[in-house]
């Protein structure tokens, strides 16, 4: 029974990677499509409102760029420690 138990875990643990870096892009996707939506919405209602929507926009894709790198980082870390762990 201890080989099955250790199988799965060698198994869960690049499932784990693969489904924490698949949720972190997904959300930075998400809420940049939804601001950028409101923007374009906001156009024909009020410029100044719609501006200020485009340059919040503009500020959420250099933190989404900074949390790109960071996850990068992490992830190759991760998988390093992984792969160190498992030879």
């Amino acid at each position: 029974i201890l080989i099955v138990i250790e199988t799965i875990s060698l198994l869960i643990q690049p499932l784990a990677l693969a489904v924490q870096l698949t949720a972190n892009i997904t959300d930075g996707h998400l809420l940049i499509h939804l601001i950028s939506s409101a923007a374009l919405a906001l156009i024909s209602i009020n410029i100044v409102l719609s501006s200020i929507t485009l340059i919040i926009l503009f500020l959420l894709t250099i933190l989404e760029l900074a949390i790109a790198m960071i996850q990068t980082y992490v992830f190759t870390l991760l998988v390093s420690l992984y792969l160190h762990d498992n030879t």
